[in-house]
């Protein structure tokens, strides 16, 4: 699933294709919303929250969710996928975009758009970023296991399961140990917020400060590769909604 650097990254590329240009040409391609038009509107902001995303537009925002497996393509790149994928195109005099199998897509009223996201916690990579509101979210309860909890969009937004096991790894705890256990967990939310931070204009995501590919995970899908710090094997459980990967030395 998309993470919130991703998200962001998609919110830019939009927001350059489209954002400031007048419609020609609005197709939606899911029945609910199908005779929705918005050709001869100009788009007048794309913004995203979490991993959601909004394109502004009029008077009406389209709301969209990636989910596992969405996309937004821009111009190119649409060719690459077959029509039957594309779920809603826009297009202006001399930019294309479309959304490809994305897992919520939404007409909303413009000034009531942000309902959708309300439940949410800071946004990490948002203007209304607040640590120590994540870290009363991330305490709120403390039999919770530690990765469950901070993929909890409610706790802060942004953090999907990539993340969440690096975090995991790199402040020392078990995917499974309780949030409790945690005895910094102000630390912990500030980790999540540099780590999506810094990767927010990168396509190849790192959270061990190198880009080249097999070096740039700590943790993540490496199970059975040695430990980066210790040399012990990846460790990893499939058995329940995310797939875990730990150290089972480094982390405790």
């Amino acid at each position: 699933m998309p993470e919130g650097d991703t998200v962001y990254r998609t919110a830019t590329k939009l927001r350059d294709a489209l954002q400031g240009k007048e419609l020609t040409r609005c197709d939606v391609r899911v029945p609910k919303f199908a005779t929705v038009d918005l050709t001869g509107c100009v788009v007048d902001e794309v913004l995203s929250r979490g991993k959601h995303l909004f394109i502004r537009v009029g008077g009406a925002s389209i709301h969209s969710h990636l989910k596992m497996d969405g996309a937004w393509l821009i111009g190119g790149q649409i060719r690459r996928v077959p029509e039957h994928k594309i779920r809603i195109l826009l297009h202006t005099s001399d930019s294309r975009a479309a959304g490809v199998d994305l897992g919520v897509l939404e007409f909303l009223q413009r000034d009531r758009d942000m309902e959708a996201v309300a439940h949410l916690g800071p946004d990490l990579l948002g203007e209304d970023w607040e640590p120590r509101v994540a870290r009363a979210n991330l305490v709120a309860d403390p039999e919770r296991p530690l990765a469950e909890a901070l993929l909890d969009q409610r706790v802060m937004a942004g953090v999907g399961n990539v993340y969440a096991n690096e975090l995991c790894f790199v402040t020392g705890y078990l995917p499974t140990a309780a949030v409790g256990d945690v005895k910094d967990p102000l630390r912990m939310v500030q980790r999540a917020r540099d780590m999506l931070w810094l990767n927010r204009s990168r396509i190849n995501r790192t959270t061990t400060g190198d880009t080249r590919s097999g070096r740039d995970l700590w943790v993540y899908g490496r199970r059975g590769k040695p430990c980066r710090r210790c040399g012990t094997p990846i460790a990893s459980d499939s058995s329940g909604d995310r797939v875990s990967y730990w150290c089972p030395v480094c982390q405790r």
